[in-house]
């Protein structure tokens, strides 16, 4: 099914009705597999494609789109002055696709399909298959052949051996219109990629690169799925800026938003003038929140899309991993709805049951597909089984954010240090549930926008105590079970909370207090790399002992980290603003035990507490003590 086929047309059961199409990109496979809705490489079918003869000239471009409502289907665009009476779609039998064959055009012609409601009234569409887009505010598709040759297989060959979730796993979360302002694709190929390699993250996460009319939307309302923005440059400007990351040995997630889409009218809503890719009903086919529409999950055609847009990201542009946004508004059916306002699933319940199917799906495919690589879950509550294997009843992602860690260790840090005695289950509740999925601990870009301000600006104390404080949790954060993602500026301390239009504060980095906390993320993600007992058993509880859980009153928390030989690594956190210089501190074995971080270093910015190897000779009486520097946090190494 993943080999993409071709059958002679002349001996093909369905033609298309009123004239012989020997340019078609699709043979009788093709339909079969859009209608049963399982077409894993649905862009080589449907959309616009560039074709060539036996010598390799152009000659012409073959345009077919799914519009099984439509009265009459015409492809406009600058080769026929967007004239709808000049190129007349036909319709391939009862599969609802219609297709054209246009000569002596080729790539660059920007086009669109008018379609002919029931009611006689004719819409201008932009292709939902369109591989390339104009600049926004303009909405026409662009017919795209690729000219990339990717230089990547080394990476490829050795991602397919990759095991994440026993890997050293950090990210740096991304939106590329504000990293800094004005780049393209090819300037954040030597810029974004020379920084990410300085401070040592393993991956970069793109905010939706898909195709988006509004801007201040961050990408997250898509109307093209198989097109990157084209406000950086094109499509193999994008798949150069991959290839960079790869060379540099950084991997690429992108996120990818299947929950929900735009109503603009141009776009894929009420496409053939009926509810063709959303729901008719809004108690199932609109989101409340977001003035957005819900896509009909249930209908083979459109689950095969979104299928078809994972792999397309997977295939095409090499793209390491996929975060689905938004998962927990897909899976409930009464997702921020009053009573009334929603309709339960054939067995009375309020799990969205299609939804399940299309993830399930996605997850399994695109793994079978793509060995190595990884498919993330935004999902916000308790729904049982987000990493399980599908064969299991399992949603089938590698990995499920960790928003009630996220919430949580933010909670203890917004109180006053003297309170949080009071607090400190807040620290210490995310071990109990550790392992109930495989996570990723997250410091997003959802934490320092809509007036919740900057990460370094949600602690309370003087700049000093704020700084430190966030050095501390870094710290704290990389050694807790689960993976790694921060959004840039979160790195550097940026002051001010996120604008896309604004850009990072770079001129901060100018500054020592700001260095500091630069420099000690770089560290931290290089010493994180370098110890197995901080990765390797993330996803198993013999890889975690508390050493000291309980010190409410110090604010301080202890904990080894074990790996595959049983090498522990220790981790100590002081979230007071007191340094403790004699606390008798529990060592998980005997040996010389040495500090390889202290994010109270001073070439950080802190006050210089630090400690000589400390020799735990005795294995009646593993423990010594220790000096524990003000909001801190501490890795020693056992040699």
């Amino acid at each position: 099914m993943g080999i993409f086929s071709r059958f002679n047309k002349k001996e093909s059961a369905i033609e298309p009705a009123g004239f012989l199409n020997p340019h078609s990109t699709l043979g009788e496979l093709d339909l079969y597999l859009i209608g049963e809705g399982r077409h894993e490489q649905l862009w080589k079918a449907l959309g616009s494609h560039v074709r060539r003869n036996e010598n390799g000239t152009i000659i012409g471009v073959a345009f077919s789109v799914w519009a099984p409502n439509a009265r009459a289907v015409s492809l406009i665009g600058d080769h026929n002055f967007w004239d709808k009476k000049t190129h007349q779609m036909v319709r391939i039998s009862s599969s609802g696709i219609w297709e054209v064959f246009i000569p002596d055009i080729g790539a660059g012609v920007k086009y669109k399909f008018a379609i002919e409601n029931s009611d006689g009234r004719w819409i201008d569409h932009a292709d939902p298959m369109s591989r390339a887009t104009e600049i926004p505010p303009l909405t026409a598709s662009i017919v795209e052949e690729s000219q990339y040759s990717w230089a990547d297989s080394e990476w490829i060959a050795k991602r397919e051996k990759f095991q994440s979730w026993r890997a050293p796993i950090s990210v740096y979360e991304v939106h590329l219109g504000s990293w800094k302002l004005g780049l393209t694709y090819r300037e954040l190929a030597i810029e974004l990629v020379t920084y990410v390699k300085h401070l040592g993250f393993t991956h970069v996460e793109f905010l939706p690169v898909t195709e988006h009319p509004f801007g201040p939307s961050w990408g997250y309302q898509v109307t093209s799925f198989f097109a990157p923005t084209s406000r950086f440059g094109s499509p193999d400007d994008f798949k150069f800026l991959v290839d960079s990351l790869h060379a540099a040995d950084i991997g690429v997630i992108l996120d990818w938003v299947p929950a929900h889409f735009p109503k603009d009218e141009w776009a894929l809503a009420n496409f053939d003038g009926t509810a063709l890719y959303e729901h008719a009903d809004p108690r199932l086919g609109e989101h409340p929140d977001w003035g957005t529409l819900i896509f009909n999950f249930g209908r083979n055609e459109v689950r095969n899309f979104l299928v078809a847009s994972a792999l397309y990201w997977l295939t095409e542009f090499h793209i390491d991993g996929l975060r689905v946004d938004a998962v927990a508004s897909m899976l409930y059916l009464d997702y921020s709805r009053k009573e009334g306002e929603w309709l339960p699933n054939k067995n009375g319940g309020r799990e969205n049951l299609e939804a399940v199917q299309l993830l399930q799906e996605a997850t399994s495919t695109a793994y079978k597909t793509h060995p190595g690589i990884m498919m993330i879950a935004e999902e916000s509550t308790a729904w049982s089984g987000v990493t399980r294997q599908t064969s299991s009843g399992g949603l089938g992602f590698g990995f499920k954010w960790n928003m009630g860690w996220m919430h949580d260790v933010l909670q203890y840090l917004q109180h006053d240090p003297i309170h949080r005695v009071y607090h400190h289950n807040e620290l210490t509740f995310s071990i109990l549930y550790a392992w109930s999925e495989n996570f990723m601990l997250p410091l997003s870009h959802d934490e320092v926008v809509h007036g919740k301000g900057q990460l370094v600006n949600k602690f309370p104390g003087d700049r000093w105590q704020k700084t430190a404080t966030l050095r501390a949790l870094y710290g704290y954060m990389w050694a807790h079970p689960g993976k790694k993602l921060l959004f840039m500026g979160s790195e550097f301390a940026q002051n001010d909370e996120w604008s896309e239009s604004a850009g990072l504060q770079w001129y901060l980095t100018e500054y020592g207090e700001h260095q500091g906390v630069q420099k000690c993320v770089a560290e931290i993600n290089a010493l994180y790399r370098q110890v197995p007992a901080l990765w390797e058993k993330d996803t198993s509880p013999e890889g975690f002992t508390w050493l000291v859980g309980n010190d409410a009153q110090a604010n301080l928390v202890a904990f080894a980290r074990w790996d595959d030989l049983g090498i522990p690594f220790v981790c100590v956190t002081n979230f007071s603003p007191m340094s403790h210089e004699r606390y008798q501190l529990p060592f998980p074995t005997t040996g010389t035990w040495t500090e390889v971080l202290n994010t109270d270093d001073f070439a950080y910015g802190g006050s210089g507490v630090s400690n000589e190897p400390i020799g735990i000779n005795d294995g009646a009486h593993l423990s010594s003590q220790v000096r524990i520097p003000p909001l801190a946090t501490i890795w020693f190494k056992r040699s």
